[in-house]
């Protein structure tokens, strides 16, 4: 059975993303597009279309075109966006790197991605720098300058031609963000124009946003929630977004009193924060018309006193990078749904729901692994084709490895996961990942790692560890020498030494059993 929104679908122009974002500004050229939250310099729709040509002109004299990859690696500016949109102008891809990442994860992001170039900014470089070196990348800018090192006023001050680029928009990938699977490190995901074009229009009928909107974007632009529904969904409105770096709590809530930011995208750890924090009175917050949340579940009681304690709308959605990413929202208009679901499916877009166990289709109130299919589907997992068929079958549907209930009004609701991602604080951490890293330490005999609830209700990695004969390695240890090898979001948080690890007669790690321990 096949579901489908309740929206009619949408028109989706066959443009690059470029063109869709800044090829009529026209009537919008004199507007604020972006604005530094932490400086509050501006920078005008007509502004930021001169500054990607510059970069693309500059990264075209650099030798950088089309089939050519270019990493970004910085938190939150105006001058990420253009970057990253110089380098699509540019007609190259863009992979961005999470600004947590340590050396070796930025070098692996880079390799895998074949990138010829890598934009940072000075404070992360001394992760970036050796980074890129592992990586052969040798050509590095630092954006805000650094001794050796081409900055982005000098790339910015160049006279070369803007490149004429001919895009396929349905071919030819945009942007190459990374995300973790669950037996292997993180892949590298293939968005085309068409996949973010179409996403963008997809989202236009559930959200309502126009030229008057001001929206806080704290959440990362390297993360696809960041990138297409904060950065790339204000600009094709004619948006003004206003950037802050990271979370901050008295920044994040100065920003919307000074600001009168009237849309703020969160992950449900900062609603935490404002639901409980005593400072959240603090400041005039009643600019905010609405939060919305994803990246992970949204409880409904923390909704309710988010929503409550701040006199705004509370809602949420669901999406994955392979789906660019949105799939489900609840949309602005509709008070009646409530925020424990993830809303109604967004137009053009298919979905199924299949029982795991015998690959059947279930029907309305029943659980099945949600299916999607629709233009805002990935390309594929980059020279991952095996990685690619276990996920995107040969007839377009991507299997989300969610398991999700749809009632007799078309509502969604998340219920389960398939698979076995750990989402910690919004961000996806592969327990296999930290198990490769857990197994290099010489007083380590074997490990396991599953997800467990901390006292906030968070989920956390867990590590099951075998010692060595004669080994007297205690949790801290396990703990610290982790942290030492993987981005902070990634870390072991709680060890358990156990005698055996659980595993089948093919000698699969049986997380279930270690989940029964847990409850037990």
């Amino acid at each position: 059975m096949v579901f489908r929104s309740p929206f009619p679908d949408v028109e989706i122009p066959d443009v690059s993303l470029h063109q869709l974002l800044f090829g009529d500004i026209a009537d919008r050229a004199d507007r604020v597009a972006l604005i530094d939250g932490m400086s509050g310099a501006e920078m005008t729709y007509g502004q930021l279309a001169g500054a990607i040509d510059r970069m693309a002109a500059a990264l075209a004299a650099r030798g950088i075109g089309k089939g050519d990859v270019v990493g970004i690696l910085s938190p939150n500016t105006p001058y990420y966006a253009v970057v990253f949109h110089g380098i699509l102008r540019a007609g190259a891809t863009a992979t961005t790197i999470n600004a947590l990442y340590t050396p070796d994860e930025v070098a692996h992001q880079l390799h895998d991605a074949g990138a010829k170039m890598l934009f940072t900014v000075s404070v992360l470089l001394p992760n970036a720098a050796p980074g890129a070196a592992k990586a052969g990348v040798t050509d590095v800018v630092v954006l805000d300058g650094a001794e050796g090192y081409p900055s982005l006023p000098e790339l910015l001050a160049n006279s070369h031609p803007v490149p004429e680029v001919s895009i396929d928009p349905a071919n030819d990938v945009a942007v190459l963000p990374y995300s973790s699977g669950t037996t292997a490190l993180p892949k590298g995901v293939m968005l085309t124009h068409r996949n973010l074009v179409a996403n963008l229009e997809q989202c236009q009928p559930l959200l309502e946003l126009n030229e008057e909107t001001r929206i806080l974007a704290v959440l990362p632009f390297f993360h696809i929630y960041g990138m297409q529904v904060l950065m790339n969904g204000g600009l094709r409105v004619g948006a003004t977004v206003v950037t802050l770096p990271r979370f901050d709590l008295p920044e994040f809530l100065r920003v919307i009193a000074e600001h009168r930011t009237d849309r703020v995208y969160i992950a449900p750890p900062v609603a935490v924060a404002l639901a409980k924090h005593p400072i959240v009175d603090n400041y005039d917050l009643s600019p905010l018309k609405a939060i919305f949340s994803g990246a992970a579940p949204l409880d409904v009681d923390l909704a309710a006193a988010v929503s409550k304690r701040l006199g705004c709308r509370v809602s949420q959605g669901y999406g994955m990078t392979e789906m660019s990413p949105v799939s489900h929202a609840i949309p602005d208009s509709r008070d009646d749904i409530s925020v424990g679901t993830v809303g109604v499916i967004i137009p053009n877009l298919e979905c199924r729901l299949v029982d795991p166990a015998t690959g059947e289709d279930v029907g309305v109130g029943d659980r099945g692994e949600l299916w999607c299919r629709g233009p805002n589907v990935m390309k594929g997992y980059l020279n991952n084709p095996e990685a690619t068929a276990a996920t995107l079958d040969d007839e377009g549907w991507l299997h989300t490895g969610d398991v999700a209930v749809i009632d007799a009004d078309g509502i969604v609701s998340i219920v389960d996961r398939v698979k076995e991602l750990i989402k910690y604080k919004g961000y996806q951490v592969p327990p296999a990942e930290l198990e490769a890293v857990l197994l290099t330490h010489e007083e380590i005999a074997d490990a396991a790692v599953i997800g467990v609830k901390d006292e906030d209700g968070e989920e956390i990695p867990k590590a099951f560890v075998v010692r060595q004969a004669g080994s007297e390695i205690d949790g801290d240890a396990v703990i610290a020498f982790v942290a030492s090898h993987v981005a902070p979001h990634k870390k072991v948080r709680v060890v358990e030494f156990i005698e055996a690890i659980p595993k089948s007669a093919a000698g699969k790690i049986l997380r279930k059993d270690l989940r029964a321990r847990e409850q037990a």
